[in-house]
């Protein structure tokens, strides 16, 4: 970790840059309330750093040479009880930008040495305020961008992920320890692990990895937006349905067969869930060249979703016409992980509702008007059905790729495991499989970690946190 001196006291904006009504100015490590008695002024002349409580805040003013910076609140969080766990003041000053500039110039010209990215987390993490992907959850809730990623950052950042990592790992350590034992009375050729019970804790674990490895899908969804594909032939109203979700002009609208020559994205959301919703060109056969690279992108982008908007002309396509056109992509209806959802547009047009579409199609149909906006909710309401059956309870959801990578290799050292012991191989050769599940298992909660793990991690967070 050549890029991080972790015996230095550090300081970073911990506000986002730019002119603003107030700025915070972090600074942690042990001299922390050294340097800052160096340079604040307390409009309570009995104030001193000694003497404050934990958890205070203070009011008075950020000197440089006799002369006043800023008036400032300053807060006081004392070892092992602040974020870093280390002793740590933060400064509540004005927003703008010269102020906080004249600030960080004092605080580095007393020996404090401008963080790095993620060096405050990493002080945290580094001092057990929480382990890696707790950290890294950390990052996440920053990021979070709707509900649902906020509510999976939150409960990994609590420990709902990591728990289940530990209860995994700990099952696998007792089986470690017998094995090495055997190791020791090798001459006598004795068992202190039960094979029958490493088989069941085996069959165990992979399936419990196998749940966390097929949650990705959902984790990365979550992070990302569900991504919801509007398909359908051209001229049925697509762009017009993506205008009227987003409210605004953002596809153009035209009765010419054929106007999206590429997919159109935008991201909308609903009660606090986000939906990245993918206008593409019509499904036809055609000869031009351009729509049918759009045509082909139409097929990449539904590959893609997560929920497919099938959207057929009420006024024209009969129940036979739409379950003829879904032969088209049903390999792709095929995923349990996608949702089709049928919409018959153009309903101002009719003077009645078609009927009997959810006997011939088995899939969800709604009737709506684009252009009139009617019955929109429909589509709103029944996507965010297909979310809310989607709990991230416990958090034990992997939405990190680094994870997912630990577990599919911890996935293939059991999967040698069981076949070691279906060959009777010698206990020191499953041993050494067994480590590297207790290994990769370790590399994602922290228990195993090297310096370049820590700066992949801690290099994407902003400065600051």
């Amino acid at each position: 970790m050549s890029m991080y001196n972790l015996i230095d006291t550090i300081c970073a904006l911990s506000t986002p840059p730019g002119s603003g009504a107030i700025a915070v100015i972090r600074i942690s490590g042990k001299d922390a309330f050294v340097v800052c008695g160096k340079l604040f002024q307390a409009t309570d002349s009995q104030f001193t750093f000694q003497a404050a409580l934990p958890y205070s805040i203070h009011h008075g003013f950020i000197l440089k040479d006799e002369d006043s910076i800023d008036e400032v609140l300053l807060s006081i969080f004392r070892s092992p009880g602040s974020y870093t766990g280390e002793d740590v003041v933060e400064i509540s000053c004005h927003g703008s930008e010269f102020i906080q500039q004249q600030i960080l110039d004092v605080l580095t010209h007393q020996g404090c040495r401008l963080a790095a990215p993620g060096e405050f987390t990493l002080r945290a993490f580094l001092n057990g305020k929480f382990d890696l992907s707790q950290a890294e959850a950390v990052a996440d809730l920053i990021a979070s961008s709707s509900q649902l990623s906020h509510d999976l950052a939150l409960a990994q950042m609590r420990g709902g992920f990591s728990k289940k990592i530990r209860e995994l790992r700990e099952k696998l350590v007792y089986f470690t320890a017998l094995i090495e034992l055997e190791l020791d009375f090798s001459e006598e050729n004795v068992q202190f692990a039960s094979r029958p019970d490493l088989f069941t804790l085996l069959e165990e674990l992979k399936t419990e990895l196998t749940f966390l490895i097929r949650s990705f899908s959902l984790g990365n969804v979550i992070k990302k937006g569900i991504p919801v594909a509007i398909i359908g032939k051209p001229n049925v109203g697509k762009s017009t349905l993506l205008n009227t979700l987003l409210n605004e002009e953002k596809a153009i609208v035209s009765e010419i067969p054929g106007t999206t020559r590429d997919a159109i994205e935008d991201t909308i959301v609903l009660e606090g869930y986000s939906f990245r919703f993918i206008d593409t060109a019509g499904l036809r056969a055609s000869e031009d060249q351009i729509e049918t690279m759009g045509i082909d992108r139409t097929w990449a982008k539904m590959e893609q979703a997560t929920v497919i908007l099938y959207l057929f002309d009420a006024t024209r396509d009969s129940y036979r016409d739409v379950a003829e056109a879904l032969q088209e992509f049903s390999a792709i209806l095929e995923d349990p992980a996608k949702r089709l959802i049928l919409i018959g547009n153009k309903t101002d047009l009719l003077s009645e509702l078609p009927t009997g579409f959810t006997d011939f199609v088995e899939h969800e149909t709604l009737f709506v008007s684009a252009k009139r906006k009617e019955n929109i909710h429909l589509i709103s309401e029944s996507l965010l059905s297909t979310v809310k059956r989607q709990g991230i309870a416990d958090g034990a959801i992997v939405s990190n790729a680094r994870h997912l990578e630990a577990l599919q290799k911890s996935l293939a050292a059991i999967e040698n495991i069981h076949e070691g012991l279906v060959n009777d191989l010698s206990p020191d050769l499953i041993t050494i499989d067994i480590r590297q599940v207790l290994h990769h298992l370790g590399e994602i909660t922290g228990e195993i970690t090297t310096d370049e793990i820590l700066g992949n991690i801690f290099g994407r967070f902003c400065i600051g946190k």
